[in-house]
């Protein structure tokens, strides 16, 4: 991805934080065919290799697992991104020099794939993976809340995946390079609007002052 210097996040624990609150990620690879892009949720891991390992699973079905074993790929993380109007900016009433721009914050993480076909981890990985994205729940779902043997059979259709991370960059573009009075402007603006994305990006923006 093209990365200058003022919008590039280097610090890992930053990185990690967004892969933990935006878990739902862009598996992309390579092949014969061309270019793949899978999409699906995947766990932080942080105590595997150097910054860690993602764990999630595939439908049995997909060819991915079979294809890209023992492969680099890269994955995508999301977080809040935003279109921001020249409106919002101070300089634009001043001299009418602003076009619009979106800002948003990416994590990009490379490392190579490893197909696991072992029951045992996997159940691990799905319990893991429920409990956390069920903790927010009045009444949490939990694995053994479905019979056993439709849990078998859903647990037969799919194969684990885990991907050690060799290599983590990390893109956030939020207003660095606009003078202060634009970027009080951009967190009005945003604030005004409201909506989650917004918010957050409003914090992003107001605590990344421009070096």
């Amino acid at each position: 991805m093209y990365l200058p210097a003022q919008f590039e996040e280097s610090r890992t624990e930053v990185l990690r934080e967004l892969m933990r609150e935006h878990p739902f990620a862009t598996l992309v690879t390579h092949g014969a065919d061309g270019l793949t892009a899978n999409h699906l949720p995947l766990h932080l891991e942080p105590e595997i290799g150097p910054f860690g390992a993602l764990q999630g699973h595939v439908a049995r079905a997909n060819r991915l697992w079979q294809q890209f074993a023992d492969t680099e790929v890269l994955v995508i993380f999301h977080g809040p991104q935003v279109y921001v109007t020249p409106s919002w900016y101070e300089t634009k009433r001043e001299h009418g020099k602003a076009v619009p721009t979106w800002n948003y914050v990416v994590v990009h993480a490379r490392g190579r794939l490893r197909a696991i076909d072992d029951p045992a981890w996997l159940v691990q990985q799905l319990e893991t993976l429920v409990t956390h994205h069920e903790a927010d729940f009045a009444e949490p779902w939990q694995i053994d809340d479905a019979p056993p043997d439709y849990i078998d059979k859903m647990m037969a259709a799919i194969v684990g995946i885990e991907i050690t991370i060799t290599e983590l960059k990390g893109k956030w573009k939020v207003s660095q390079n606009q003078p202060a009075v634009n970027r009080a402007g951009v967190v009005a603006g945003l604030r005004e609007q409201g909506t989650d994305a917004a918010l957050q990006m409003a914090e992003l923006v107001a605590g990344n002052p421009a070096p």
